[in-house]
């Protein structure tokens, strides 16, 4: 059976602001190393699925760059990541208008697998799922589009997409965002004792012919708003319960979370699980180097060189640099790109990195960022949201942009 894969690139993850200013969202870093887009393709290639399309419009010149160095397959194995980029057409002159419209606009060159099923997947998600298990799933049911979906409970359930199936796992109606209303109160889902609701997780497996029909006889732009609603009433729709860990990267407070849980002794998703491996770039980079630090529930990546007092908590990532003395705590360090150059003085004269004795609490640094000596860099006290020059406050936690350059003696 032939199954292509397409990951979807994503709006302009405004939630995500400043970490999207220059960066579409899947190409944000997570974990210290690895870039967002990984998950997904990882988990195809994990599936055996190696027909992979990466569908991208916003500030989508470092997911391309990534990829590129990334994803090569040799020409005995097959397969390949190719990135289908919004384009301007004599049948289309704008933008992708959501996620149906994006995979309509795109057609044309992954038909050109010849697929018999097509498997649609996000690409700012945090989970590992063996995604032939889902297809089975989807072949015993001889359905024409299977949904995974994830139990969640009441508090959690209002705001999502959320499917109702019968005994059999078809479902038969669809919800998005009921709130906490009567509604959702018909939508609980059957077979589990504590109160549950069955989540959409925008994962779709598609017959390829339903695809199409769906597409072409629907313009609507959004699978979750328009499309799967409709193909409810008129196809075989069924569930995949998915019932592990999976992560929505929406928002500043998710990311910051997702990345700090990462580095509790055994977190509900660990990169360490080497039996389905989460790929991404090879860089060849020194080991890091500890001067004089204390390191506790933190993850180093590769390339650091670090002197502080005290790191806690902490993603840090690579070719980080943090001078002496300096703490760190509940925070995310996302690195460098490069090194700076033995003898070249940037025009501030802060170099790279996190200075000598500085605070950093609850925060997000961005890459390249230069912070002097005696910084202070900590959310409290401000607003839940805030925005200057040096920094964005989001959902209660400080961001420093990528490139930003704060002066030694700054308290923030």
């Amino acid at each position: 059976m032939n199954i292509v894969g397409l990951i979807l690139g994503g709006g302009a993850g405004s939630r995500l602001q400043p970490l999207t200013q220059e960066r579409s969202k899947p190409a944000v870093p997570i974990a210290g190393k690895y870039r967002l887009v990984d998950i997904p393709i990882s988990n195809c290639i994990n599936s055996d699925i190696r027909q992979i399309f990466l569908l991208t419009q916003f500030n989508s010149v470092s997911l391309h760059q990534h990829i590129g160095a990334t994803y090569r397959f040799d020409q005995f194995s097959g397969g390949h990541v190719r990135i289908l980029a919004a384009e301007q057409t004599p049948d289309s002159k704008g933008w992708f208008q959501g996620t149906a419209d994006a995979v309509r606009r795109s057609m044309r060159y992954f038909m050109g697998d010849c697929p018999d099923l097509v498997v649609i997947l996000s690409g700012d998600q945090l989970y590992r799922m063996d995604l032939s298990d889902v297809i089975k799933s989807h072949i015993d049911n001889q359905a024409d589009l299977t949904i995974s979906t994830k139990p969640v409970p009441r508090d959690e359930a209002g705001s999502l997409g959320i499917m109702q199936v019968d005994n059999k796992g078809r479902i038969i109606h669809f919800a998005e965002k009921p709130g906490d209303t009567p509604e959702l109160d018909k939508l609980k889902a059957p077979l589990y004792e504590e109160e549950r609701y069955l989540a959409s997780m925008g994962i779709y497996v598609f017959n390829t012919d339903v695809l199409k029909k769906l597409l072409s006889e629907n313009e609507d732009s959004d699978f979750g708003k328009h499309i799967i609603p409709g193909a409810i009433e008129s196809h075989k729709v069924y569930s995949y319960i998915f019932d592990d860990y999976w992560e929505d990267i929406g928002t500043i407070r998710s990311f910051w979370a997702a990345n700090l849980a990462l580095t509790e002794p055994l977190p509900q998703f660990s990169f360490y699980e080497m039996s389905s491996t989460i790929y991404t770039r090879m860089r060849y980079l020194p080991p890091s180097k500890i001067n004089h630090c204390d390191l506790s529930r933190c993850l180093l990546s590769d390339g650091c060189i670090i002197s502080g007092e005290r790191i806690d908590h902490a993603v840090v990532g690579l070719r980080a640099l943090v001078g002496e003395g300096s703490v760190v705590e509940e925070s995310i360090l996302m690195g460098a790109d490069y090194y700076e150059h033995a003898g070249v003085e940037h025009p501030s004269g802060i170099p790279m990195g996190i200075g000598k004795n500085c605070v950093v609490k609850n925060a997000i640094i961005d890459k390249n960022v230069r912070v002097g000596d005696n910084v202070v860099i900590s959310p409290e006290g401000k607003p839940a949201d805030e925005q200057t020059d040096l920094y964005w406050i989001r959902d209660g936690i400080m961001v420093i942009p990528k490139n930003t350059v704060i002066p030694s003696g700054t308290v923030l």
